[in-house]
């Protein structure tokens, strides 16, 4: 399975240095729409395979945090039914205790 990963990740590498010198010619990119470039110009110059990968990075990343902001309740119900599970596990241990019996009553009918 790790080679099949490898194997694939090294696809995807080629994929991305066969898109960059296939896109190396130089754009223009501006930062800001037409009309208010006029109060403050912010433009860059930048390869176009560039544009792109930064394009998909910042796709990815937002799609991430989106995904992470979405599973926010599950984790926290997670933690809720684990904490609740250890505080019956501490129950159960202390109600043995008390009662002074086996920890399994089968076992206890056997053994006599």
């Amino acid at each position: 399975m790790r080679t099949l990963k490898y194997l694939l990740l090294a696809l995807v590498l080629v994929c991305l240095v066969v898109l960059a010198l296939a896109n190396r010619e130089i754009v223009t990119l501006h930062l800001l729409p037409e009309g208010m470039a006029r109060v403050m110009p912010l433009s860059v110059q930048v390869p176009l395979f560039v544009v792109v990968l930064l394009s998909a990075l910042v796709g990815m990343i937002a799609g991430y945090l989106l995904e992470w902001l979405r599973e926010h309740k599950h984790r926290r119900r997670a933690t809720q039914k684990a904490r609740e599970a250890a505080r019956l596990s501490g129950e159960v241990d202390r109600l043995r205790r008390q009662s002074g019996k086996p920890e399994d009553d089968v076992l206890a009918l056997i053994g006599s």
